[in-house]
């Protein structure tokens, strides 16, 4: 090993002599031009630079330590940034530097030390050092801001892409890659500052508004029993005055909440996403005109009312309420809500689900294709038992189980009886029941009155899916712990049946859309990721193979949650204002979080416990799908098989056995804070992975990929697409079902589509809820897509990188199967009566393919939006 050192140490020699100037490049973004220019900022630096004190790098050795510095990797002499006030700058502007550094007393570069001696930050993305022996070039991916030297209390230091486990680390780099992760800890107390890169915890305590009124209370998520719930990124702001467990909130329309600012969105997506929400949500965000446009703004009458919004846009208010509104908004925004005609406004794009065909989305087949190949493909699953039971306690909730007898259900399955039909998996269930009866009386306090649904599905012999029932339920009036009163709905296509079958299909919608956006989409995507972006961030060095293969699928999604927790789930905030559950939105998705399993988020274990797969291994994937054509499935285990080979390949190269990945103390106090701290309150499940073997961790991994990527994808780009037109998928129901005999019954004999439209969601709820998911729905136009990189250097390793290549190279491939899949329209389940082809498990891998917008396919790495 000795003569080793000692032949290359001659060979820099020989090449190089003693010393050699190592030129550089250093790619960055100036905050003035990133933001607005800065006539201070500019001034002061101009100063800085003239006194020859800019912008310093200084190299510090992976080869040699300083035992005057605790061992540490000695440093080189400093070097400054050339013509910073001078050079006139794009959004990304290259910089020369040149160093000093000695390769026989030095060795080679492993870090850099980072000085800003400017008044404001900048956004270092990558320094680049150019012929550097036996390296050829040496990349730092930076990919952070830097503020000035006065904000920080310890110096900032970045690393070569070259991976190392803990143990493998070059001696002198090892206290700078250990007290690193200290400074992203924090010191877990104080108001966090723009300048701090902490990444700690917090509960859910930043939701209500107590100081409003008992009517903005809301409880603590997280941290106990009764509400449980993955834990979110720590602000640090003081108590409210009213309530001491609840943390301060920003003012209303603020999106300045405290994310560490490497987690902050792009300055293109940010411009992007405040471009649209000032379009879409400016005019229902400011209490002083809301009440306005709800007094303009009432229900709607007609169908052709609903299509006027995108197919000409809503007609003025009269002047006076608009002389009102022009108040409140400011003119630049005011023509923005104008739009182009000057006439009419709030008109939207026409979605998906209506461009071909205007009554389709009525039909049954729709109403039961969607479970497999809409938004909320996840939750459908293979009745066992009938009549289906609920997991109730009885003792509380008195006998939940079905009211569905064989007389309602025979008489439309053409011969088939019920027990044939569950022996030769043709039964499958979308039950709401539980997770809606528990909250259902207090719901209905509010101006909602819906129910707890059960849907009944037939599987045809063409592999289509037909709804034989549907079961509403109500609490009893004398007690919860009484059972349900329920009622049983069947197929009717015409008369005053066919429309009470219509608002039956109804209700199972509300329930599904709320389920959706509560559980599917914010809960088991948004909400469980974070406490992995915290943990990965806090116990895993940004040399460590696990932090390189993760990082890209956390890119904005820290900052989409705390704006989310400022404007959109927050007491009185647009879900609340929305989805039905209202106020109870936020409690009741903790309630659903009390069962989540992080195993089975996992796509194979996912579909073998909903009873939609059985193991085979003859078939691809190691399943046999009990419905062929079902899109979500059949497209998502091609998208888990790609990741998970990608994963396997990628950690065989650094864990070649199960003793390497327990020895790895980062990746083993990773592991337990993300148990016992950022999902805490689920620490003692049996189902946590030990991360003891290589399998546990590929698997993991996988998990967390899946999650961030394709899982996202598919419960949210499909919003607008299917519930951009909210008859499809009403959110709110505020009627219950009318009786016979009574005003309300006679009303909907006379005039059942007023009547259908009364019970949905209101024109002004509408309005607000088809302007956020238009938001939610739109890919950036900087978005980078599973089997794409923004740092093409983002590992110096040849392995590593090829493997990536055939990753990306696997899922082109299934771009390929989906398009065949898709092509002809032979699998009516992938197009349906509305003839909208599923696409939202396309990879869309094509660097060509960035153009942002309502595009109906692409999985982003990360949860983005």
């Amino acid at each position: 090993m000795m003569e080793k050192s000692l032949e290359t140490v001659r060979g820099m020699r020989l090449r190089y002599g003693s010393k050699k100037k190592i030129k550089g490049t250093i790619v960055l973004m100036k905050k003035n031009v990133m933001d607005c220019s800065d006539v201070c900022a500019s001034v002061v630096d101009m100063f800085y630079e003239i006194v020859g004190k800019g912008v310093s790098f200084q190299l510090i050795s992976s080869a040699h330590g300083d035992p005057a510095n605790g061992g540490r990797g000695k440093l080189g002499k400093a070097a400054y940034l050339e013509k910073w006030v001078t050079k006139v700058t794009s959004l990304s502007a290259k910089f020369s530097i040149s160093f000093h550094w000695d390769f026989e007393t030095m060795g080679i570069p492993g870090a850099v030390i980072v000085k800003n001696y400017h008044y404001s930050q900048f956004y270092l993305k990558i320094v680049t050092l150019h012929d550097v022996p036996q390296q050829g070039t040496l990349h730092f991916v930076c990919n952070s801001w830097v503020y000035p030297t006065r904000r920080y209390e310890y110096d900032r230091i970045f690393f070569t892409n070259k991976p190392y486990l803990p143990g493998d680390t070059p001696e002198p780099l090892r206290l700078y890659r250990e007290e690193e992760l200290i400074h992203l800890r924090g010191t877990g107390s104080g108001m966090l500052k723009p300048w701090d890169r902490v990444y700690d915890y917090a509960y859910y305590n930043d939701l209500g508004s107590p100081e409003k009124g008992t009517d903005y209370y809301r409880p603590v998520l997280g941290g106990s029993k009764e509400y449980p719930y993955p834990r979110r990124g720590r602000t640090g702001r003081p108590a409210n005055e009213k309530d001491p467990n609840t943390e301060t909130r920003l003012p209303p329309l603020s999106l300045d909440i405290y994310v560490p600012k490497d987690e902050n969105f792009s300055r293109v997506k940010l411009s992007d996403f405040i471009g649209y929400a000032l379009k879409s949500l400016g005019q229902v965000l400011i209490p002083e005109i809301r009440s306005l446009f709800e007094e303009t703004f009432s229900e709607f009458h007609t169908f052709q009312d609903v299509l006027d919004l995108y197919e000409g846009g809503i007609k003025l208010p009269d002047g006076i309420t608009l002389l009102k509104i022009r108040k409140h908004i400011p003119w630049e925004l005011l023509k923005e809500l104008l739009r182009s005609d000057g006439e009419r406004f709030l008109k939207f794009p026409m979605p998906d689900v209506i461009k071909e065909d205007r009554t389709a989305w009525r039909t049954d087949e729709e109403f039961v294709r969607e479970m497999l190949a809409g938004v909320n493909p996840m939750l459908i699953r293979r009745l066992e038992v009938f009549p289906p039971t609920s997991k109730l306690d009885p003792n509380l909730y008195g006998d939940q189980n079905s009211t569905m007898r064989r007389e309602h259900i025979e008489k439309d399955m053409k011969g088939l009886t019920i027990d044939h039909a569950i022996s030769s998996n043709r039964l499958f269930i979308l039950d709401h029941h539980d997770a809606m009866m528990t909250y259902l009386r207090r719901i209905n306090t509010t101006s909602t009155k819906t129910y707890a649904t059960r849907t009944l599905i037939l599987l045809e012999d063409n592999d289509t899916l037909r709804p034989i029932a549907i079961e509403l339920s109500l609490p009893r009036e004398d007690g919860d712990k009484h059972g349900a009163v329920s009622q049983v709905f069947t197929p009717c296509q015409t008369g005053v049946e066919g429309s009470i079958w219509q608002l039956a299909k109804a209700y199972a919608a509300v329930n599904d859309s709320g389920y959706h956006q509560l559980i599917s989409h914010w809960l088991n995507t948004h909400a469980v990721i974070e406490p992995f972006i915290i943990a990965t961030n806090r116990q895993l060095s940004v040399l460590h193979p696990i932090h390189k293969i993760l990082k890209p699928h956390f890119r904005d999604t820290m900052h989409i949650n705390a704006l989310a927790r400022q404007i959109l789930i927050n007491a009185g905030g647009v879900v609340e204002a929305t989805v039905f559950p209202a106020r109870f939105a936020m409690e009741m998705s903790s309630a659903v979080y009390k069962n989540w399993n992080f195993i089975e988020q996992a796509l194979p274990e996912d579909l073998l416990k909903r009873g939609m797969a059985i193991r085979d291994p003859t078939k691809p994937h190691g399943l046999r799908l009990l419905i062929d054509d079902y899109p979500y499935a059949v497209d998502g285990l091609d998208i888990w098989s790609a990741i998970e080979a990608w994963v396997e390949n990628y950690c065989h190269l650094y864990y070649p056995t199960n003793q390497t990945i327990q020895e790895d103390s980062e990746l083993q106090s990773w592991w337990a804070e993300i148990r016992e701290v950022g999902h805490g309150d689920l620490k003692n499940a049996p189902w946590w992975p030990k991360l003891h073997t290589q399998q546990e961790l590929i698997k993991t991994c996988t998990i967390i990929i899946w999650i961030a990527s394709a899982l996202h994808a598919a419960v949210n780009f499909g919003q607008y697409s299917y519930a951009g037109y909210l008859p499809n998928r009403p959110t709110v129901s505020r009627r219950l079902m009318p009786k016979p005999g009574t005003c309300e019954f006679a009303e909907h004999e006379s005039n059942p589509d007023s009547v259908f439209l009364k019970t949905i969601t209101a024109q002004f709820q509408t309005l607000l809820g088809v302007s956020l998911i238009e938001i939610l729905s739109r890919h950036s136009s900087d978005e980078i897509y599973l089997g794409q990189r923004d740092d093409p250097e983002w590992t110096d390793d040849d392995r590593a990188r090829r493997a990536f290549r055939e990753f990306s190279s696997s899922l082109r491939e299934i771009e390929k199967r989906i398009m065949e899949r898709n092509y002809g329209r032979r699998l009516r389940n992938r197009w349906g009566p509305v003839k909208l082809p599923y696409t939202l498990l396309y990879p869309n891998t094509s660097d060509q393919s960035k153009i942002g917008g309502l595009e109906v396919k692409g999985i982003p790495n990360s949860i983005s939006i």
